[in-house]
């Protein structure tokens, strides 16, 4: 596949409407979970978390994976910031890492991590880098 300068309102849409079904689970799952008052549910649920929403990141990616640099750019927007931790939870064993081609400033990101901060993503954090990743994209490519 070529790189992508653009992407259709529906594509924008699916992709929103799978990550808030994703979202919405998990709360209601949390919700249940807090109700019964069992702590080795809620351990479990605590384990779970930063597993489901590094691989959710991983996800937001892989919708958009073929978009251009030259639309994205190269300062440490939101799209760019999931692209980094994508690839800091691919190939760098979860640990946040720079490139050299996205200029990141962790103060000005969606999350504020540090190079070298394990990555380690709550249900808040996600839907904060999701909402922002998404408007970044409809503000970029969606025509």
């Amino acid at each position: 596949m070529l790189g992508r300068k653009d992407y259709t309102q529906k594509e924008l849409d699916d992709a929103k409407m799978a990550v808030h079904t994703q979202l919405a689970a998990y709360g209601r799952l949390a919700d249940a979970i807090d109700a019964t008052g069992d702590p080795k549910a809620r351990a479990a649920l605590e384990e779970l978390e930063p597993v489901l929403f590094n691989n959710m990141t991983l996800v937001l990616d892989r919708y958009f994976v073929h978009r251009l640099r030259m639309t994205t750019g190269k300062d440490g927007n939101p799209i760019n910031e999931v692209e980094l931790l994508s690839d800091s939870l691919m190939n760098n064993g979860g640990e946040l890492r720079e490139n050299n081609v996205i200029k990141y400033v962790p103060g000005d990101s969606v999350l504020k991590l540090e190079p070298g901060d394990r990555i380690r993503l709550n249900a808040a954090q996600f839907e904060r880098l999701s909402k922002a990743f998404f408007a970044d994209l409809d503000a970029k490519f969606v025509k």
